[in-house]
């Protein structure tokens, strides 16, 4: 019996839609696009895209998955907004993703390395968090959370196995590396979170009943949105 998930990823600059099979272990289709063009002017004709390209029907998807945050404020809000509305309208469960975490599926394959997820979250901070992958095997070793990057390195330069840098933090992070530290950066075609990655980490909640309603499912925001931090501080004044 297959059970398809149909995944998506807006929590950045980067935006991509996948259809994978779980019961037969197989991506069925994956869209993966890295413009400056908006999510909200990319995201529903992908998704018409990788539909009509698998023929396949909204109809036929079993659950919806998506990357809930952190990341971009306005991204997120638009990837769950997308995911919600085509969860209720089939009244078909939803599955809430870390962003951070479905980054660490892009290295399932690897043997034994320590993925540490990272996202600009300015200010010389990124969100993070770090996972221990080893085969096949994935264990969040921390809470998602917001770090500055010197803080960050101290904790790593303390690690006994190497360190991958993922994400669209991991550039930044690597130029302020230490030199006493194993840390290297992703490959381009494992630097950044996909549709896939979130549909492989799916998998895993659905197996496990983590599961929510289409009205239940939220972004997850670790800070104040900008706006928000401003107008809390003129509050204050």
């Amino acid at each position: 019996m297959s059970m398809k998930i149909l995944s998506l990823d807006a929590s950045a600059t980067s935006a991509s839609v996948c259809i994978y099979d779980s019961a037969e272990d197989k991506i069925i289709g994956e869209f993966f696009i890295n413009t400056k063009l908006t999510h909200s002017q990319t995201l529903v004709p992908m998704i018409d895209a990788i539909l009509n390209s698998t023929k396949l029907q909204l109809s036929d998807i079993n659950y919806f998955a998506v990357n809930t945050g952190p990341g971009s404020f306005t991204g997120i809000r638009i990837g769950v907004s997308v995911i919600k509305g085509m969860a209720m309208a089939l009244d078909k469960p939803c599955v809430s993703i870390s962003t951070l975490e479905s980054m660490a599926y892009n290295f399932v394959d690897s043997s034994d390395i320590i993925v540490c997820a990272c996202m600009d979250a300015r200010r010389n901070q990124v969100y993070n968090a770090l996972f221990n992958v080893k085969d096949g095997q994935i264990e969040r070793l921390c809470d998602d959370r917001a770090i500055s990057i010197d803080a960050l390195y101290n904790e790593l330069s303390a690690l006994d196995k190497p360190v991958v840098l993922v994400g669209d933090g991991a550039q930044l992070c690597y130029s302020q590396k230490s030199e006493q530290s194993d840390v290297t950066l992703a490959t381009v075609s494992k630097r950044y979170q996909t549709a896939s990655s979130v549909a492989l980490c799916a998998e895993n909640s659905i197996n496990n009943n983590d599961v929510l309603s289409a009205a239940s499912l939220m972004p997850t925001y670790l800070r104040p949105s900008q706006a928000e931090r401003e107008r809390l501080e003129k509050e204050k004044e």
